[in-house]
């Protein structure tokens, strides 16, 4: 979701007369898109802030910004230290932003848009792109940052997302993956969205991330066994292998509930491929929580696992949970 953000960022700076630069050494304008979902983030900003203040010294008229998925605590930890921090949303505005903070007056905005989910992505890559199909959350898990960075649930129009995709496809993209941190939500039906994208001729393949398991549905299943351009991967995150923690985790489904569905897609997919991700060091995960990870994982078989080690998210529900699993125990648990 943050590179497609940066696109779009690119977008707007493009149309008020910024040229882009590989080198940072000698950029004007730097713009941070972060995200305060996990400590270690976070952290690495502390440490390239070292580096650009260092260099603002031979350009000191260069201006820092903060935008992306980032935490009111973070925000005010940080105010000092950019010229300027600005939520993502409010990207349009950010010739304003600029006027107010060089007293100089810049080229005027020519987008003219409310929602900066429909400004055009300048595209990083020429094949592959990202296409927000929705931003924010309403799930509210206990160590999740997003409902308080994104806001709640919002969905672009289908009309609008068909239409980005068929321009995509026309310019020869081959690999187009819709973005959400829910993609399942999507309002008025996910399943409409994805069968329009897959009537659309032409050679390109299509993923989606990230999925909920309680709104995988079976219908979702036999549209993808069926698909003509919708790729064999599925990454369906199940955080915890034990029961006891995923309810900490505010995770509406049991691990049985979780098997099931993934055996489901693995007998009506064969050749499916199934990623996941999963926390380690959970506040309360015991050993014996942990083993049952280790377990699933075991039962499951996934392709690809993305795990972290868990740190807390000042304003979210676990925050307020003792932190009692030591660092060094996390790290030996992610190796496992």
């Amino acid at each position: 979701m943050n590179i497609s953000d940066a696109e779009r960022l690119r977008t707007v700076l493009n149309s008020i007369g910024y040229s882009e630069t590989k080198d940072e050494k000698i950029a004007d304008l730097i713009i941070l898109v972060a995200c305060s979902v996990r400590q270690t983030a976070i952290d690495r900003v502390h440490g390239k802030l070292v580096v650009w203040k260092r260099q603002k010294i031979k350009n000191p008229n260069r201006k820092i910004a903060l935008t992306g998925c980032v935490l009111q605590a973070d925000k005010k930890q940080f105010a000092n230290r950019f010229d300027i921090i600005f939520d993502i949303k409010d990207m349009i505005k950010l010739p304003e932003l600029l006027n107010e903070s060089t007293n100089q007056r810049i080229i005027p905005n020519t987008l003219n848009l409310k929602n900066y989910l429909t400004i055009k992505p300048a595209q990083f890559s020429y094949t592959s792109a990202q296409i927000p199909i929705m931003t924010g959350c309403d799930n509210f898990c206990s160590y999740c940052a997003v409902p308080y960075t994104r806001d709640r649930e919002t969905s672009r129009s289908q009309k609008e997302i068909v239409a980005e995709v068929k321009d995509l496809i026309r310019q020869g993209y081959k690999n187009i993956t819709l973005l959400g941190q829910n993609v399942n939500s999507y309002k008025p039906s996910f399943i409409d969205l994805v069968k329009k994208i897959d009537a659309i001729s032409g050679d390109y393949w299509v993923r989606f991330i990230s999925n909920h398991p309680k709104d995988f549905s079976e219908n979702l299943i036999t549209f993808l066994k069926n698909s003509k351009h919708f790729a064999k991967y599925i990454h369906l995150p199940v955080q915890s292998g034990s029961d006891k923690i995923l309810k900490l985790m505010r995770r509406p489904y049991k691990i049985a509930e979780y098997i099931k569905l993934a055996k489901k897609i693995k007998k009506n997919i064969p050749d499916i491929c199934l990623s996941t991700d999963i926390i380690v060091g959970f506040p309360g995960e015991t050993k014996a929580d942990f083993e049952k990870s280790c377990a699933l994982f075991k039962k499951i078989k996934y392709d690809l696992a993305y795990i972290s080690q868990y740190s807390p998210r000042p304003g979210t529900v676990a925050s307020k949970l003792q932190n009692n699993v030591l660092r060094t125990e996390k790290k030996l648990r992610k190796k496992k």
